[in-house]
């Protein structure tokens, strides 16, 4: 149990030997050993399906002649479609520390324990992710079925006076001029077009047709009628452009901080994903809930020395994380929760550095 707990507490080293300590190249004493408490850093890799809508010209008339209903405008919209969790250690450079170590008094397991901060959470797994992805909701599409016409005709008797005494004759004279189709006119023409393709189709699948179809033939004959049906119900139920973005957003927990509840980053359906101080996209927010520590009860070693006050020598200081609940959440929706040690939501202890560990 002891060696699981230091091979955890070892990949987490955060010691630092006559490090820098600021721009100007100032450096540590030499011979003190200087090192800096861990703190958390939680980033999202964020990926999002960006769909261009562009409505066909004849959207207005699909109900009439298709049957079915179509989107009448253009329209751009944003949605997120994967998220990824992964919390990272970094040097908290606010919290630094130094210690007079004289030769063989101190173990250098000591170091790596205190660097890391884990006492009591031994099975921490750092920059491993969690990645939760959401996938479409599936929608009914009757777009393409069908072979029969939306429209059919109904006959009717109409009544007219007659004068038998005196009547006027007219003579009827033909005309023609060029007018332009209106456009229902038009939408008319391809809802009929489409439907002679699918019967077309279906004389073909079913051998009700003169002309002789084998192997790839027919193969490639129904692939020419598909590709056409596709173009002319373009015209009603217009044609979508897509494209996949993904950035990455970091996200620091502050200890100081009134309210745990961070913009994690913001969704624009023009722009895309955007940063937290972006204020043109709508905010998705980060809550965090730190989970509550209790009061370690001292040893009866530790009671004997603060009652003699005979411990005298100098403290290693150290981070217990605290386990926090995260929560991602887009208005009322929880895209994602999971459980994240985050170190400076913490506890900040220490030890005596004449301590051995073996």
């Amino acid at each position: 149990m002891k060696r699981a707990f230091l091979t955890a507490v070892t990949a987490l080293m955060a010691l630092s030997l006559a490090a820098p300590t600021s721009a100007n190249n100032d450096k540590d004493r030499e011979g003190v050993v200087t090192y800096s408490l861990p703190t958390t850093v939680i980033t999202l890799d964020v990926e999002a399906s960006q769909e261009s809508f562009h409505a066909g010209p004849y959207a207005k008339f699909a109900d009439k002649y298709l049957g079915i209903k179509a989107r009448q405008k253009d329209e751009v919209t944003v949605q997120v479609t994967s998220i990824k969790l992964t919390p990272r250690v970094e040097a908290d450079q606010s919290r630094r520390y130094s210690l007079q170590v004289p030769k063989g008094e101190v173990d250098g397991n000591l170091f790596k324990l205190c660097s890391a901060g884990l006492v009591t959470f031994t099975d921490a797994t750092f920059g491993e992710g969690v990645q939760w992805r959401f996938p479409q909701q599936s929608k009914a599409d009757f777009a393409g079925k069908g072979v029969s016409s939306n429209l059919t005709s109904e006959s009717t008797t109409l009544y007219r006076n007659q004068k038998k005494e005196s009547a006027y004759s007219k003579v009827a004279v033909q005309q023609s001029m060029v007018v332009e189709k209106s456009i229902e006119k038009k939408a008319s023409e391809a809802a009929q077009t489409i439907f002679k393709l699918r019967q077309k189709r279906l004389q073909i699948v079913t051998g009700d047709t003169d002309a002789t179809y084998s192997g790839a033939a027919m193969g490639s004959a129904l692939e020419e009628l598909v590709r056409l049906e596709e173009e002319y119900m373009s015209l009603f139920v217009g044609y979508s452009e897509s494209r996949t973005m993904s950035m990455s957003f970091d996200i620091i927990p502050d200890a100081s901080a009134e309210s745990q509840m961070y913009i994690a980053f913001r969704v624009s359906d023009t722009a895309g994903l955007l940063p937290a101080d972006n204020l043109s996209g709508k905010p998705v927010l980060m809550e965090i809930i730190p989970q509550s520590f209790v009061e370690a009860e001292p040893s009866v070693t530790a009671k004997k020395a603060e009652k003699n006050k005979k411990l005298k020598t100098d403290l290693v200081h150290y981070r217990i994380p605290s386990v926090c609940t995260v929560k991602i959440m887009d208005g009322m929706n929880l895209l994602l929760q999971t459980r994240v040690p985050v170190y400076q939501l913490g506890r900040e202890s220490s030890l005596p550095a004449n301590i051995k560990v073996k």
